[in-house]
């Protein structure tokens, strides 16, 4: 009971903590790192601990959809080039460099290709909180945003292996075809379990079922493909994207703003169990160890965290100027926001956070060094999202960087063709409601050709706006009168719901996590 009470404080205190993160423009995870290491150093604070099969399991499943939702095929084939050097050959060399120091600093081989594995992808969610209401520059956004998705898996992967050899189970020499036996079966697995579950999309009528299916899904296809043998993340990359092009045009209006908001406010919910968790362990790793181990696994975390900084910046910078020299020589024309100020963003924008606590909160309990690893983990999450996660919004106003409203431009002109189609659709009509409807989508178009607000509220909407108050205020009143029931109240409050939704301007019901 005194666990569940904890919970549901945390929750609030999480809730609070977002909205403060909002107001001030910060990423919210850099808050609630702040509130997981404030947490662990509480009197009598309580240690929990999580099954490490459970921990992937329950973080990186559902966390991969998301972010497949958010990662366009469009995106990755134009920006293909910088996606490749960023989610394979930083995360690499991220790797590599943060083993290197580990292994200088006394941890074992493997250990220390763990610990590199662990901390070399960012979060794209720490970055898109604040990026999105600073309209960087869309290539920058693009990139940030298709980056989250590949280089988990690329990380992940990784950090299987090393676990794997690190436990004594994975002889390297013969670890070739298997893994390549095990990528092809993990692709074919995540495909065929993609399409079967897109014939039951349509099946689901109602929203709770919907979702429900969703998340059990999710959770079946990480499991099924580890119980296989095969390898989850890949799988389950494979399936978040092959659902993602094709699912929310199969679900109803209804199950598609449902599921949105699940999803959302459940990656909302994991990151703050994955932060407290992370801060609840550091605590006793720090009692566990002595004098000189403390020490040294300080050491460790400080050399750590300022390696993955360095090495992703380092890496952005001199690739982006190195590309700059060469499209010179050949005579390619220069690409809007591909320019030192566009790259130094990307570079810092290098905020790790739930893969990089999931991944060390699933360590075995006997993995050779876990303790200092796990507390260097967090430190690198503490540390990046502090240090970079704070700074980007002053950095964004050093740099100038203007503006980008390309997207409203897109928005502009696609919201002008649907409403034309509305408008053709009605001219065989002659009728006094044809013509409402004509003034109604005449205005809308007419609204859409602003391409600075092309979803602004238009006068009907207004006027709607204020009926519908109205109308609400009138059933609030006849409940409280008891001229109508509950069942009756309920039903006409959600039409009601729905009548608001749809008149409101975008930007009126904010999303959870901008």
């Amino acid at each position: 009971m005194a666990l569940f009470e904890l919970t549901l404080a945390l929750l609030f205190c999480a809730v609070i903590l977002a909205a403060l993160a909002r107001k001030v423009a910060a990423p919210y995870p850099a808050f609630l790192a702040l509130a997981g290491a404030a947490l662990a150093f509480l009197p009598h604070a309580p240690v929990v601990e999580i099954e490490p099969d459970l921990a992937l399991a329950l973080f990186v499943a559902p966390v991969l959809l998301d972010a497949a939702f958010d990662t366009s095929p469009r995106v990755l084939k134009r920006y293909a080039a910088p996606l490749i050097s960023l989610v394979l050959i930083a995360v690499l060399l991220t790797t590599a460099a943060v083993a290197y120091v580990g292994w200088r600093l006394g941890l074992p081989l493997a250990s220390s290709v763990a610990l590199g594995a662990i901390v070399a992808p960012p979060d794209a969610v720490a970055a898109a909180a604040v990026l999105s209401q600073l309209r960087p520059p869309r290539r920058a956004m693009a990139i940030l945003q298709s980056e989250s998705l590949l280089n988990d898996a690329t990380a992940l992967l990784i950090y299987r292996a090393s676990v794997t050899a690190a436990m004594g189970s994975l002889v390297l020499a013969r670890a070739a075809p298997i893994f390549v036996f095990s990528a092809l079966g993990s692709v074919a697995l995540g495909y065929v379990l993609a399409n079967i579950f897109q014939r039951f999309i349509p099946m689901m009528r109602d929203a709770a079922s919907g979702t429900v299916l969703q998340f059990v899904t999710t959770f079946g296809v990480w499991i099924l493909a580890d119980r296989l043998g095969l390898s989850a993340v890949i799988t389950m990359v494979v399936y978040a994207m092959t659902i993602a092009r094709s699912a929310p045009r199969r679900l109803s209006a209804r199950n598609r703003i449902s599921s949105y908001s699940v999803w959302e406010t459940a990656v909302f919910v994991l990151n703050v169990l994955a932060f407290i968790l992370m801060g609840l362990q550091a605590r006793p790793i720090l009692d566990r160890l002595s004098g000189d181990s403390r020490s040294q696994a300080i050491t460790l975390a400080s050399a750590a965290l300022a390696t993955a900084i360095i090495v992703r910046l380092a890496w952005v910078l001199g690739s982006g100027a190195a590309t700059r020299v060469v499209r010179r020589i050949v005579g390619a024309p220069p690409e809007r926001g591909r320019d030192l100020r566009g790259d130094l963003l990307i570079g810092w924008c290098g905020m790790r956070g739930l893969i990089t606590v999931a991944a060390a909160l699933a360590l075995p309990a006997a993995f050779p060094g876990r303790d200092p690893i796990v507390l260097a983990a967090f430190c690198v999450v503490l540390g990046t999202l502090v240090i970079q996660g704070l700074t980007l919004r002053p950095l964004m106003m050093f740099l100038r960087l203007e503006e980008d409203r390309s997207v409203e431009g897109e928005v502009s002109r696609g919201r002008v063709a649907i409403m034309q189609a509305a408008l053709e659709s009605l001219e065989a009509e002659s009728s006094a409601a044809a013509g409402a409807a004509r003034e109604f989508y005449g205005e809308a178009k007419s609204v859409a050709e602003n391409s600075e607000a092309p979803q602004a509220m238009t006068d009907f909407d207004a006027l709607r706006l204020r009926a519908i108050e109205r109308q609400r205020n009138k059933l609030n009143k006849l409940r409280a009168d008891g001229a109508i029931g509950d069942e009756a109240y309920h039903r006409l409050q959600e039409e009601i719901d729905w009548a608001e939704l749809d008149a409101a301007p975008v930007g009126r019901f904010q999303p959870l996590m901008t």
